[in-house]
C-alpha cells in the first residue's frame, strides 16, 4: 500500500491497490464504488484496475474500467486548512456514472443528497453523488475532529505533485532515459524518499544499514540529524562487521550525515571502521527498499568516478542529467550526457569543494579537478568491454546543444 500524509503532521492512512483509504488512528475506512451503464464496480475487486504514484509522489491515480472510458480517482493529503486527504474523482468515460463512498463524515463541496441506493450493499453511512462525463468531484477527509460545511478551496494534486518534487529533489535528482533501470527506477528513488518523509524509516536496532541509508536520506531532504545521532552511532557499531555491499554504503551515508551534524570525534571514530573493512561488489541490479538510492547514485558517480560502469545499452545516444549525486563528504557532482554523432559529450558541475573527477570505463585517459566544464569523451566501445582512448576536451562552447549550467 502507499502511504499518504503531510510532513510535519502525524495524521496518516494507507491507500489500498484499488484507491480505497485506510486511516491510521484507528478512524473508519473510505471506500468508493462506480456504478456505470453496466453495473456497480468495487475497485478494490476489479480485475482492470490500474494504480500508479504521479511521478514517484505519494499523490495517487487508481483507474477504473468502465464502458466507453475510466474513471480516475485521485487522492493526495494537504496542510491547509489544518490537513486534509482528498479523493478527487474524475469521469473521463463518455457516460455520466454514480460514486458511492461508504462514510459521511466527510466535507463535500455540495451538500449530500439521499439518494437510494440499489443494486448493491453497502454501509449504512454510505452516500452517492453523480458525476457526469468529464466532470469531477472531491470530497475531504479532515486531519482532525470537529470540522463540518463545505469543503474550502485546497491545492490542485499537480501542485502537491510539484510540492513533493521539490523536497525530493533537495537530495538529488534524476532524468534519465525511459527503462526499468532509467527513469523508473528515478521514480523509485522518489517513492522511498516521500516515504521516508512520511516516517518511513526502519528501526536501527533491526536494519542498522537501512536506517543509516534512510537516515542520510532525510538529512539530505532537511531533516535535522541531531535527534538520531544516539541511534545512528549505534547502527554503525552493528555495522562494523557485516561485509556486504549495503553495509559499505550505509557506513558511507553515516559519514555524510555525521559530516552534517559537525561530529567530528564521531567521523574519526568511523574513519578507523571504514579503514578495517574490505569493500563488497556492488549488485549487479537495484535491491529493494532504500538501499535502491545508492545503486541508482553510484552507477552514476562513485566516488569521484563517473559511470562506474559505462553506459547500459539501452542509454547509448540518450541524452540524461543528474543532479547532486555525493562524491565525496560534503562535495556533490550534477552533470549531463549529450551526444555528438556516436561521441558522448559530458558537462559537469560540482558542488562543495571539487575533486578531481575521472571516468574510467567511458574516457580513461580523462580527469579534471575544474569546479565545472565541459569534455568530449571517446565513443563507447562494445557493451562487453571497456571504451577505447580518451577523447580530446572540447574547451568552449554547449556540446550538442545541452545547458552550460547547472544553476
Amino acid at each position: 500500500m502507499i502511504t499518504t500524509g503531510v510532513t510535519g503532521q502525524t495524521w496518516r492512512a494507507s491507500v489500498s491497490p484499488g484507491g480505497d483509504l485506510h486511516p491510521w488512528d484507528d478512524g473508519p475506512e473510505l471506500r468508493w464504488y462506480v456504478a456505470a451503464d453496466d453495473r456497480w464496480h468495487v475497485p478494490d475487486d476489479e480485475p482492470a484496475v490500474r494504480q500508479r504514484r504521479i511521478d514517484g509522489t505519494p499523490v495517487t491515480e487508481t483507474r477504473v474500467r468502465v464502458p466507453n472510458g475510466d474513471v480516475v480517482q485521485r487522492v493526495f493529503s494537504v496542510a491547509d486548512a489544518g490537513g486534509f486527504t482528498v479523493v478527487e474523482v474524475e469521469n473521463e468515460s463518455t457516460m455520466p456514472v454514480a460514486i458511492a463512498f461508504s462514510r459521511r463524515d466527510v466535507l463535500t463541496e455540495r451538500p449530500i443528497a439521499d439518494v437510494p441506493i440499489d443494486g448493491i450493499e453497502l454501509p449504512d453511512d454510505a452516500f452517492v453523488m453523480p458525476l457526469g462525463h468529464r466532470s469531477t468531484l472531491r470530497i475531504g477527509v479532515p486531519h482532525g475532529p470537529g470540522r463540518s460545511g463545505p469543503l474550502p478551496p485546497l491545492p490542485t494534486f499537480m501542485q502537491v505533485v510539484r510540492g513533493w518534487s521539490t523536497i525530493v529533489e533537495r537530495a538529488s535528482r534524476f532524468v534519465l532515459p525511459d527503462g526499468e533501470l532509467g527513469a523508473g527506477l528515478a521514480e523509485r528513488v522518489v517513492a522511498s524518499r516521500c516515504e521516508l518523509a512520511l516516517g518511513a524509516i526502519p528501526r536501527a536496532d533491526e536494519d542498522a544499514a537501512g536506517f543509516a541509508l534512510a537516515l542520510n536520506e532525510l538529512v539530505r531532504m532537511g531533516e535535522d540529524p541531531d535527534h538520531w545521532l544516539p541511534e545512528l552511532v549505534g547502527a554503525v557499531e552493528r555495522l562494523g562487521p557485516t561485509t556486504t555491499w549495503a553495509a559499505d554504503v550505509a557506513v558511507v551515508a553515516a559519514g555524510r550525515t555525521l559530516a552534517q551534524a559537525g561530529e567530528r570525534r564521531a567521523l574519526r571514530d568511523l574513519d578507523r571502521i571504514v579503514a578495517r573493512r574490505t569493500p563488497s561488489r556492488r549488485p549487479d541490479a537495484p535491491p529493494d527498499g532504500v538501499a535502491a538510492i545508492a545503486w541508482l547514485e553510484t552507477s552514476l558517480a562513485d566516488g569521484a568516478s563517473l559511470l562506474p560502469d559505462g553506459l547500459p545499452p539501452s542509454w547509448l545516444g540518450q541524452s540524461f542529467e543528474v543532479y547532486g549525486v555525493p562524491t565525496r563528504r560534503g562535495s556533490a557532482v550534477s552533470y549531463a550526457i549529450r551526444w555528438h554523432g556516436e561521441r558522448p559529450a559530458v558537462l559537469w558541475e560540482q558542488q562543495g569543494a571539487a575533486i578531481e573527477l575521472v571516468a574510467p570505463v567511458l574516457a580513461p585517459g580523462w580527469s579534471t579537478n575544474e569546479a565545472k566544464g565541459e569534455a568530449l569523451w571517446p565513443a563507447p566501445g562494445p557493451p562487453a568491454g571497456p571504451a577505447g582512448a580518451a577523447g580530446d576536451e572540447e574547451p568552449s562552447g554547449s556540446p550538442g546543444g545541452g545547458p552550460t549550467s547547472f544553476s
